[in-house]
């Protein structure tokens, strides 16, 4: 998780530092890079050789991992998902709770579920800031999971309050079944150290009042109040028994890809700039400045140096220097990792905006977003189960603090279509249907507009029938139109 937290930061210093580089002020080659290793493997990548003494650091960074990331959250929740339940007045309370927060919050877990490989959901609440609890996702690399047969029975989340002195204090929240215990523990940065009382510091003493003997807070919910969502299978932990069941980041298996593809672009750069032109003249071309001050010869700024030569006659000639800048081998060498990376993590080049932007129908996206779509519903068939558990664990919280006449229970979820179509082509598609007499006015109101709820869709029935003269009296008839 760190590697590939590393890659999705795109921090360069956090780069050299994982795989051994240096910023050019340390030695130019490190003992490991020659051992034969997994830490010399790692560090003879690209990102681990090191600067040269006395040079700047000119390796570049494309931040592909950030853009594979993101990617995937829009793909997800660039629209908010239907939340809906049977009881009338748990929908009223459902929908205050699912706001533009929440969206924005589950946006945040996709990104995050898919660098780091999952992403813990639990509910939260604050008296002294809202009226209403609501989700929160803590990330995989502050949480201890306990899974039984695939499904995570137990989790220890752990958070540094302070550091001092090379002291550390960190927090520590196990959730169980029906409960969250608490404690307060003071050790190193390598190890956990000893359990103190919660009122020792600041950040755990409003917990001392509220927990029992155990130290624990109950949760008004009969079951885990934690959901972890897997981003997809694991390949590199199926055989650990501990780990399998983690998931596996987007990034994972393409870190050597990255790499090189950083290695390309810096090579780019470097081309520019030796192919800057550099104009070599004799010293019989350079003007003093003066008794200790040297010579120069200044056309514009472009010439830098000058030769001695054998003669200092007028015959010498000025020399240009100017180097091949290799644009097509490298841009066509980095469009093909590129395209084997987004290949490789699941994705189809055209939902990077690679491929062109000319418009096209909604289907003829789908076609060529095959790979992305297909991507998006293996994650869609784990969001489903983890988010309804989630808000299962909201609405219980919420009704265990808050009170209300809610009816705990999970939601149905409709994860909305991130490819909208076409207006004239719902219009074309409505009007044959309609023309064939294969469609109600009230599927053809949906299909164009499938936002729309019951009451909002009834209504446009009912003014299209009136525009059409649908709802005029029967003569022949007595009593008023149903």
């Amino acid at each position: 998780m760190g590697v590939w937290d590393t890659w999705w930061s795109g921090d360069p210093d956090r780069l050299e530092t994982l795989y051994g580089g240096n910023s050019g002020f340390g030695p130019a080659a490190k003992p490991v890079q020659f051992s034969d290793g997994a830490l010399g493997r790692i560090a003879r990548w690209w990102w681990g050789t090191p600067t040269a003494p006395g040079e700047r650091r000119t390796k570049l960074h494309v931040p592909i991992a950030g853009d594979i990331c993101g990617g995937s959250a829009d793909l997800l929740f660039s629209e908010p998902p239907k939340l809906t339940v049977a009881d009338t007045s748990t929908q009223r309370r459902l929908d205050l709770l699912t706001d533009d927060g929440m969206l924005a919050t589950l946006q945040t877990a996709a990104e995050v579920g898919a660098a780091l490989g999952g992403i813990y959901l639990r509910p939260v609440y604050d008296k002294t800031l809202a009226d209403r609890p609501w989700l929160h996702a803590t990330h995989a690399d502050r949480a201890v999971p306990e899974f039984t047969w695939g499904r995570l029975s137990a989790v220890t989340f752990w958070a540094v309050v302070q550091e001092q002195d090379g002291q550390v204090w960190r927090h520590l929240e196990r959730h169980e079944p029906r409960r969250i215990l608490h404690g307060l523990y003071q050790g190193t940065t390598g190890k956990l150290g000893r359990a103190v009382p919660l009122e020792d510091h600041p950040a755990t003493a409003g917990y001392a009042l509220a927990v029992d003997a155990d130290g624990a807070l109950a949760t008004g919910y009969t079951g885990l109040d934690v959901s972890y969502i897997p981003n997809q299978n694991s390949r590199r932990w199926r055989s650990n028994s501990n780990l399998a069941d983690l998931g596996r980041s987007d990034l994972d298996g393409i870190e050597p890809l990255m790499d090189s593809l950083d290695e390309t672009y810096a090579s780019w750069m470097r081309d520019i700039r030796i192919g800057k032109g550099r104009i070599v003249v004799p010293d019989s071309y350079l003007q003093s400045n003066g008794p200790g001050r040297g010579a120069s010869w200044n056309p514009d700024q472009e010439a830098f140096a000058g030769i001695t030569a054998l003669s200092r006659g007028d015959g010498l000639a000025l020399t240009v220097a100017q180097f091949q800048i290799r644009v097509q081998e490298h841009r066509e060498t980095a469009e093909d990792l590129v395209n084997q990376i987004l290949r490789s993590a699941g994705y189809s080049g055209q939902t990077f905006g690679l491929g062109g932007d000319a418009a096209v129908t909604a289907t003829e996206v789908k076609a060529r977003e095959r790979r992305s779509m297909t991507t998006r519903g293996r994650k869609i068939l784990r969001w489903r189960v983890g988010l309804a558990d989630a808000v299962h664990a909201l609405l219980a919280v919420d009704q265990w603090v808050f009170g209300g006449g809610l009816v705990p229970q999970p939601p149905t979820i409709e994860f909305e279509d991130s490819v909208q179509e076409d207006p004239l082509s719902l219009a074309n598609t409505a009007d044959v249907l309609r023309r064939a007499q294969a469609a109600s006015t009230d599927t053809l109101v949906r299909m164009q507009h499938p936002e729309w709820d019951d009451r909002q869709v009834a209504a446009e029935v009912e003014a299209i029938q009136r525009e059409q003269g649908m709802r005029v009296p029967d003569p022949m008839q007595t009593g008023d139109v149903p």
